[in-house]
């Protein structure tokens, strides 16, 4: 086999300076070559460019809302109901700050998060970290692929090994539409968010939750924090809801707008991506909080307080809510959640590997070589184990992409910090401090959650 063949032929464009003494290295090629640049971007009235920069935050918004989320939401709405609304809105604040601060880096060094690291830190730390991320997106399409084989079991009957099988030709459909153009991607993304969207509009309006309930769930309670089970299960949507390979992925695709490299131009091209992205955030915060509603009213208010994996809620809807179809609805809202997700993870897989190492290989063979790592696992626990070993399964990828999250964030929040690399973009003082108290947040209560985790085993 010639090895060449399975690497990208796409030409180096010429070595760019830096634009500031903060980089070691010129600017090399971008991730995502193929796409690079290729959506022009509107001149004229503000909503022709908001309408240009629209995109980039909703494939971004997808890792907020994948099958992992699903599992911890139903945890915390049928044990505690409403009380962890609140952590799922704070989740999703600190998700538009570092979302916000991924895509400033973006498009303001024109390198992603992984070019970053990779210009900053020694080779093997560069290089540790890439296994970090690796292993995080691992986790991310172990849960999607454990999310899809679930939903086509429970709306076809497909048996899980089976399903797990076909979730491995997803990335035939990625590379179609990516060689078809990104618009085409990110209009498929927004059409399956919407299938979501109101498959759990129909749920909330059946379920009839508590509006009391809802809005005293999104104010922050101590108890949280005193009551360990409660604070395992919020650490859990923390660590399902901001998603390190997200950080990752949206300060390379938001270069995929041809906007000026000029100040006034990379200072529009943030405004507007930025506003793309925390309107997208916006619908993955009524996601997540419509999982867990209907979670509280459907199985807390039964006192079904132990419905933690996806096949039981299930089972229950239909019977618990009286309503034929309910049911079907979820599972079908699974589905799209989890083709949505596989969309943007095989995105992530091929920027890290891009970034980190400066290897660029063949998009179907890196998207392969990240669907079968997922699928190994996935298959095993499926046919050795049934549905309650890939519940399990989905829960630990969630602790995974947890304890990975720090890893990212600080060199986010590092770099966006420093006036060498980004000159008149730097943060400011309380942005910066706002920044790091939330990376220093999510660093202390990973830590705890690794403590609790190796105390369980040990015991």
């Amino acid at each position: 086999m010639n090895l060449r063949r399975l690497f990208s032929e796409a030409a180096l464009p010429e070595p760019v300076p830096p634009a500031e003494s903060g980089w070691r290295r010129p600017r090399v090629t971008p991730s995502l070559a193929e796409v690079y640049r290729t959506v022009p971007v509107s001149q004229g009235k503000w909503w022709r460019k908001a309408m240009a920069f629209a995109g980039p935050g909703y494939l971004v918004a997808v890792g907020y809302m994948d099958p992992g989320n699903w599992a911890t939401d139903l945890a915390g709405g049928s044990r505690f109901g409403y009380t962890l609304l609140s952590v799922i809105l704070l989740s999703n604040l600190m998700a538009i700050l570092l979302q916000g601060l991924s895509a400033k880096l973006g498009i303001v060094t024109g390198r992603d998060l992984a070019q970053a690291c990779r210009d900053h830190y020694s080779k093997p730390v560069a290089f540790a970290q890439w296994v970090l991320c690796e292993i995080a997106i691992a986790a991310c399409d172990l849960a999607e692929v454990i999310g899809s084989a679930i939903g086509l079991n429970l709306l076809f009957g497909i048996p899980l090994p089976w399903g797990i099988a076909i979730t491995a030709l997803d990335v035939l459909l990625v590379l179609y539409l990516q060689n078809r153009g990104f618009r085409l991607v990110e209009a498929l993304v927004v059409t399956l968010i919407a299938t979501i969207g109101l498959c759990f509009l129909f749920e909330i309006l059946i379920s009839k939750p508590e509006m009391a309930g809802i809005l005293s769930g999104f104010v922050p309670r101590a108890s949280i924090i005193t009551n360990k089970d409660q604070l395992y299960i919020a650490i859990g949507i923390l660590g399902a809801t901001v998603m390190p390979h997200n950080l990752y992925l949206h300060s390379s695709i938001v270069q995929t707008r041809a906007y000026d490299e000029t100040t006034e131009g990379k200072r529009t091209a943030f405004k507007y991506a930025f506003l793309d992205s925390t309107i997208a955030l916006s619908f993955a915060l009524f996601i997540n909080a419509a999982i867990l509603i209907v979670a509280a009213a459907t199985f807390h208010r039964a006192g079904q307080t132990q419905v933690a994996e996806i096949q039981d809620a299930y089972q229950l809807l239909t019977p618990l809510l009286g309503v034929t179809g309910a049911s079907t609805v979820f599972a079908l809202a699974l589905l799209a959640s989890g083709q949505n997700s596989t969309l943007t993870g095989t995105l992530a897989g091929q920027i890290v590997m891009e970034g980190f190492l400066n290897i660029r290989i063949r998009p179907w063979l890196r998207r392969l070589i990240t669907r079968g790592i997922a699928i190994v696992p996935a298959a095993i626990a499926a046919i050795f184990f049934g549905a309650h070993g890939t519940a399990q399964l989905l829960i630990l990828s969630q602790v995974i992409l947890s304890l990975q999250l720090s890893f990212a964030v600080f060199p986010l929040v590092r770099f966006t910090s420093e006036r060498a690399k980004m000159g008149e973009f730097v943060n400011p003082r309380w942005l910066k401090l706002l920044a790091y108290t939330v990376a220093i947040v999510i660093a202390s209560l990973n830590g705890w959650l690794l403590f609790r985790t190796v105390a369980g085993v040990l015991s």
